[in-house]
């Protein structure tokens, strides 16, 4: 994977860009004043990420997600992720048939559903997921693989299905891993 230099990350416009991100060159990124990039941030191939976007730091953005930020905004907190192909709303139109749809209608011929969706820190989302507009994934949701998420989640709880329904409790081991990371992380450079 080729990824911009930190030299072309910051010509690029970015509202604010941390140190060691890696964006991959053949992501297709927009609206860069928009988004913010924390510490140690990855963001892979074939991408698409777009609208108000807060990344925290150690987050990752596997190839093939679409992240649409559109107005409202998506925040990755610390430690969040996504894996292959997963996609994140926060924008959807009425599928009722009660307004007309597509983003080549003016807004008042439409009703769209616009609400920030937030990816709490240590949730991870697994391959094929969605994410709908207004979710909130609280701190360590785990998300299994091909589920529909369209309400908020619990703490430290798994989730999986379509829609996504709770299975259990998510161990929190990790806490401690993320600790002596931290401790360490100055030391290693």
């Amino acid at each position: 994977m080729a990824y911009y230099t930190q030299e072309e990350l910051r010509n690029l416009g970015f509202k604010n860009i941390g140190k060691n991100v890696k964006i991959s060159n053949k992501a297709s990124v927009y609206n860069f004043d928009q988004i913010e990039i924390d510490d140690n941030s990855r963001i892979d191939d074939f991408c698409v990420i777009s609208g108000k976007i807060k990344i925290g730091r150690n987050v990752h953005i596997a190839p093939f997600c679409l992240v649409a930020g559109g107005e409202k905004g998506i925040i990755f907190e610390d430690f969040s992720g996504l894996a292959y192909q997963v996609q994140v709303f926060t924008q959807s139109d009425d599928y009722s048939g009660g307004t007309l749809t597509n983003p080549t209608i003016p807004d008042e011929y439409k009703k769209e559903a616009k609400k920030e969706v937030i990816l709490g820190r240590h949730s991870i989302v697994g391959a094929g997921s969605i994410i709908m507009p207004g979710v909130i994934l609280a701190e360590g949701t785990s998300i299994g693989a091909l589920s529909l998420v369209r309400k908020r989640t619990e703490e430290w709880s798994i989730y999986l299905g379509n829609p996504a329904k709770r299975l259990k409790d998510r161990k929190k081991d990790l806490l401690k891993l993320e600790e002596e990371y931290l401790k360490n992380e100055g030391k290693v450079q």
